[in-house]
């Protein structure tokens, strides 16, 4: 039987994919538990102000607490203030989205954003998410600094990405992973065309000092029919420069001066 904590912690991460909050029932239901266990671990987190109901019976939803939290905990890390310039500049050289990740131990998370596109079709996901390793291309960048058999034990644990939740060219195989990767450490970095979500394509590039584990990625990402193979290969070179700027400023915060992923026996 699964703790208290781990149907507490499922909560809030499935609460945290729908905006629009859930019902009890469907919250119990998509987690496997009883309905009783789910309301009181709910009425729990919305004592302590993570969760709130829209109204008497109704759905339950995130209140911004968690954010809250998340936002306080960059900033005193330092990524904000040492990134975001950066990233401005870059989102106004592209006009697409940038983003930047950090490795977090055996994961990627977006973390900082600039938008780029000021009219017609625009490319904007919430921040916090975590990368889906085998079809996003910031997830192809952090493997490629990694070797074939950490980076399969990564994906391993996460699981591809199906064409039907992600884009209609995700990698679906240990082959088309590997020659992924094989193209993105000779291209210096990676370019996906509707891998991670239909219509959209991206490129990203490891951020990391000389042969150092990378600390993170920095990706640009828009609508396919704008940001196409030719002029994403036009804005490598920018990527990679700026990439070289952010990790030599990166001494302003000791999240972004992670190791390497720790393998499966030292966990």
């Amino acid at each position: 039987m699964a703790g208290v904590m781990e149907r507490t912690l499922g909560i809030l991460e499935l609460l945290g994919r729908e905006a629009e909050g859930l019902p009890l029932a469907e919250i119990a239901e998509r987690l496997g538990m009883p309905r009783s266990a789910a309301h009181r671990l709910l009425t729990d987190l919305v004592r302590y102000g993570y969760v709130r109901q829209v109204r008497d019976q109704g759905d339950y939803m995130l209140t911004t607490k968690l954010v809250s939290l998340g936002l306080g905990f960059l900033g005193e890390m330092g990524i904000l203030d040492a990134a975001q310039p950066l990233l401005d500049r870059l989102a106004e050289r592209s006009g697409e989205l940038v983003r930047l990740a950090v490795v977090d131990g055996r994961r990627l998370t977006w973390v900082a954003k600039a938008q780029g596109a000021t009219r017609g079709l625009r490319y904007d996901p919430d921040m916090g998410a975590v990368a889906k390793l085998s079809c996003s291309s910031s997830g192809l960048a952090w493997l490629s600094t990694l070797s074939d058999e950490t980076a399969l034990e990564l994906v391993a644990e996460q699981g591809f990405g199906n064409v039907e939740e992600y884009g209609p060219n995700a990698p679906t195989t240990v082959a088309a992973l590997l020659e992924s990767l094989r193209e993105t450490r000779m291209r210096g970095f990676s370019l996906t065309m509707e891998t991670f979500a239909p219509g959209m394509n991206a490129i990203a590039v490891p951020v990391r000092r000389g042969d150092q584990p990378a600390i993170g990625t920095l990706s640009i990402a828009g609508p396919s029919i704008r940001f196409t193979e030719e002029r994403m290969l036009v804005m490598g070179e920018a990527l990679l420069n700026v990439a070289d700027e952010l990790a030599a400023s990166t001494s302003a915060s000791s999240l972004l001066r992670a190791g390497r992923p720790s393998t499966a026996s030292q966990l």
